[in-house]
């Protein structure tokens, strides 16, 4: 079947759907008939424009998610409830965060084109923090707005896959307070949450203060191996070219207390008390060990990294007269912890001398009488050298607002100002790296022939000479002498200001024209410090990298709105929307970007709409000032069929030119007189994307350049031989990205008493879907497609349809919700050739419930439970921080409110 045809099949199953009534999941609005379900005076603010007319709906599709609507499940964070939605592709499961140097970070991903593609704002300005929803107090959410098309000509760089634009409840009096306490169904993962918020008015209503916080903790889930489908899986060789996953999976070249790799104990472990037996294992395949005694990071890291956060926000505003009004605001936020991360091992490249001082007798005889000086040994030195990270984020950022509005003639035109502020400072410590040539100067010990004690053969200064034999043998002096703590300082500021005005200058026939102009500018900049160790290099296996840079980008942006025909048949209400905009980059020089939209009301209540941009992102801080970053890398080089061993140099590039993207979407909006409450959307969206900025692994760069790409083979240096001896896989425009697909919404609230007469209450249905036709990278050479590969934790896969469904019921003192989410069957990773490599179709169950007590001195006490995966599903083998698999299991949360 041709691509057209797919997409008009997918049309019709979505048709079929809709009218089939079949629905279900959380009510999110389509733009197209917000206006029908949103008080009047809270649609002025469109998210995909900045055209800010009352009743204008912009033709970029957008959905609409409240507060109440991000309370189902009891996610973590509001990233972590975004990515439930069928348009976001998470970053890791639902429930966990990376337990790597971005721990604690909450992103989002719009349509899986990475974090970088999908622009965050607060009530539409840039935040200091990036893409990190963690920095916002949830509570103080009234919606948020997603715009799930190109909006660079609207906002500005970074918004190629949409924007996720957060809307904070400025408007809300009262007093709100709440406590929550959630757990798996494991026993783990326990959590506490509080937050408030109290809004007021004063000067009799011309101002306005809102302040509000919360506070989270949870233990997270310690360790990988506490889930059996989750912990210690691994991609294992057939033989025969295949390959399968496979559980119980450890080291083959590392043991607890040390592993004989060569001579005549090979294969033998030293015990705790020094002795040696067997390695347990059942099966070693190159360095990987099925069994029990095969040790694995699994055994120990986390699942769910342990966090702490706070957040807070305060604002206040003041209408010193009709036409002027001034807004301030502070925000703070605090993310932190300490938990044990992962282990600085040896794989089976420890030299051991016969003469060690440590080596029990029994083994340097077997070694002497066979003619041995020496053995190699590999050791999981969870006992020596396995580290913790120790990492706080904060962030504070204050910003200064003034709206006015003022008259020529009879026309009304309106204006806004603002400067911002902020700071994000990230200060990590991961203590338990192993320093080279201490661990090589420890590991090298004899016994002194005068004293009879052991010491350092190089005799170096402060020498501490370490036991290895035998897992507790290192003592607690060498372990403070062979290990030191890479550690990380790094601030990232951000200074924005803009002016806008917009208005309705002149009417046609068919409506008034609208208009929207202003200017923006802002500076970007980082430095990041790093230890005296890092710089010096002193670490064997981790190390942080300084960063120093900055840039600054001037922009100037133009929208209009013009109608085109009015009460005309099938041209009801047509409108033409355009906009641009100019950026100029210091690093980068100037780049456009533009928008072309259509709407029109066919007939009452449905609505065509259609865009064309062309959406850009510069190079961020970390792509362009990354300074180089030294590693080594164990290659196979197709050219020469070898295996090297060889230095890889990682870095930015200021060279780097910005992306550029070309967007369509088509689609309509119908909310039907004849069926109150009923509200439907479909469209079709494609995205292509060139220059995209990205980094390759050193042996896909060796790979690409065997395969024919010529132009990575330049970052490759071999000898006269033609053996590779470096390689040069820093940040590069590369690859080609394309993905195309079809979202559709259904959602109907019908009061029970026009069913049956006198019935209390209201339900609500809810159905929406996506369905992707390809998420394609090409690289100039070949294309890999990955939808359908699921499975896989870094990849960038997508299934071929997610679809949410969900019925509720409010009643005056009651209510509730069932919500499915529902992902087709795929891959696990479809770049690999895995005889286990089918995962079938999921469909998860969360459930809500809520009672509210009113109280005449109390104001209204609210009590609710959650449940997200109600069924408890266990996920796909294998998949560790999956994007889309429940890898928890069910968690439980139970919560109550008070309002006064």
């Amino acid at each position: 079947m041709t691509r057209f045809g797919s997409v008009l099949r997918v049309c019709a199953v979505m048709a079929a759907i809709a009218g089939s009534g079949i629905v279900s999941a959380q009510s999110v609005l389509a733009s197209g008939s917000d206006a029908a379900s949103v008080p009047e005076d809270d649609v002025v603010v469109v998210t995909g424009s900045r055209i800010d007319r009352a009743g204008f709906q912009a033709p970029t599709p957008t959905v609409h998610v409240t507060a109440e609507q991000l309370a189902i499940g009891a996610r973590a964070n509001v990233a972590a409830a975004l990515n439930d939605l069928p348009q976001f592709r998470a970053t890791t499961s639902a429930q966990t965060t990376g337990t790597n140097t971005g721990a604690g970070q909450a992103p989002v991903d719009l349509r899986g084109l990475g974090i970088t593609h999908t622009l965050v704002l607060l009530d539409g300005r840039r935040l200091v923090s990036d893409n990190d929803l963690n920095t916002i107090p949830t509570v103080l959410m009234r919606t948020v707005d997603v715009v799930t098309g190109g909006a660079s000509a609207a906002w500005g760089s970074g918004a190629v896959a949409g924007v996720v634009n957060i809307v904070l409840d400025d408007k809300y009096n009262g007093l709100e307070l709440g406590a929550e306490k959630g757990i798996s169904s494991f026993g783990d993962n326990a959590s506490t949450r509080f937050q408030g918020k109290v809004g007021a008015g004063f000067a009799d209503g011309r101002g306005h203060i809102l302040v509000g916080g919360e506070y989270y903790d949870s233990d997270g889930v310690i360790p990988k191996a506490s889930r059996s489908r989750i912990g210690r899986w691994a991609t294992i060789s057939n033989g025969d070219g295949t390959f399968s996953l496979v559980p119980n999976v450890g080291f083959a070249n590392a043991a607890r207390g040390g592993l004989i790799m060569s001579g005549i104990n090979k294969g033998k472990v030293f015990g705790s008390d020094g002795t040696l037996h067997a390695f347990d294992v059942t099966k070693t395949i190159g360095t990987n060990a099925i069994g029990d005694e095969a040790p694995s990071n699994d055994d120990l890291s986390p699942l769910v990294t342990p966090q702490r956060r706070y957040s807070a926000l305060g604002r206040v505003s003041y209408d010193f007269s009709d036409a002027f009004k001034l807004t301030g605001e502070l925000r703070h936020s605090r993310m932190w912890n300490n938990y044990i991360w992962f282990g600085d091992h040896n794989r089976g490249n420890l030299n051991i001398s016969v003469d060690n001082a440590f080596l029990p007798s029994s083994v340097r005889q077997s070694m002497l009488s066979a003619n041995e000086r020496s053995f190699t040994m590999g050791r999981f030195n969870s006992d020596l050298s396995y580290s913790h990270i120790d990492f706080q984020r904060v962030v504070t950022q204050g910003t200064l607002a003034a709206d006015g509005r003022f008259g020529v003639g009879s026309k009304e035109f309106r204006w806004s100002a603002y400067y911002s502020y902020g700071a994000y400072d990230t200060d990590i410590k991961t203590p338990g790296f192993l320093l080279t040539q201490n661990y090589a100067n420890a590991v090298d010990s004899i016994i002194d022939p005068t004293t009879g004690q052991a010491v350092c053969r190089s005799r170096a200064a402060g020498c501490v000479p370490i036991n290895l034999f035998g897992e507790g043998a290192p003592s607690q002096a060498a372990i403070d002498y062979v290990t030191g703590t890479p550690e990380s300082h790094s601030r990232q500021t951000l200074n924005i200001g803009g002016v806008s005005l917009r208005g309705e200058p002149f009417s046609t026939w068919a409506g008034p024209v609208s208009f929207a102009i202003g200017g923006e500018i802002r500076r970007e900049k980082i430095n990041t410090s790093v230890g005296a160790l890092d710089a010096a290099g002193a670490f064997t296996s981790f190390s942080f990298s300084p960063l120093h840079g900055g840039f600054t980008v001037k922009e100037g942006f133009g929208e209009l709105l013009v109608p085109l025909a009015k009460d005309v048949p099938l041209l009801r209400n047509l409108e033409l929307n355009a906009a641009a905009r100019v950026s100029d980059y210091s690093t980068s020089g100037s780049i456009w970007s533009w928008k072309l939209g259509l709407t029109d009301e066919v007939f009452t209540g449905f609505r065509l709409r259609a865009t064309r941009s062309r959406d850009i992102r510069a190079a961020n801080l970390t792509e362009l000032y990354t300074q180089s970053s030294i590693g080594y890398n164990n290659l196979t080089d197709p050219a020469t069929n070898q295996s090297v061993y060889v230095q890889n140099i990682g870095g930015g590039n200021r060279n780097l030119k910005p992306e550029t993207a070309d967007t369509w979407t088509s689609g309509f909006t119908y909310a039907p007189k004849f069926a109150p409450g009923l509200d439907l959307s479909l469209d079709y969206y494609n995205i292509k994307i060139k220059d995209i900025i990205t980094s390759i692994a050193a042996q896909d760069l060796v790979t690409r350049c065997f395969n024919g790409n010529t132009a990575l083979c330049s970052q490759i240096s071999r000898d006269s031989s033609g053996t590779i001896t470096q390689t040069r896989s820093g940040y590069v425009n590369l690859s080609r990205y394309k993905t195309d697909g079809i979202d559709a919404e259904l959602s109907y609230r019908v009061p029970l008493d026009r069913i049956v007469a006198d019935a209390p209450g209201v339900m609500r249905f809810h159905l929406a879907g996506t369905w992707v036709n390809n998420l394609a990278v090409d690289d100039g050479v070949s294309t890999i497609d990955y939808v359908r590969s699921q499975g896989y934790s870094f990849g960038l896969g997508v299934p071929k349809w997610r679809v949410n469904g969900s019925v509720g019921y409010e009643g005056a003192h009651a209510g509730g919700l069932l919500r499915a989410r529902y992902i087709s069957s795929g891959s696990y990773n479809s770049t690999v050739n895995l005889t286990n490599n089918h995962i079938k179709a999921y469909t998860y169950f969360d459930m809500e419930a809520h009672t509210r007590i009113p109280t005449d001195k109390m104001g209204a006490l609210e009590l609710y439970v959650n449940v997200s995966n109600l069924f408890d599903k266990k996920p796909p083998v294998s998949s560790l921080y999956s994007p889309y698999y429940d890898v928890i299991g069910r968690f439980i949360s139970v919560g109550a409110r008070v309002k006064f």
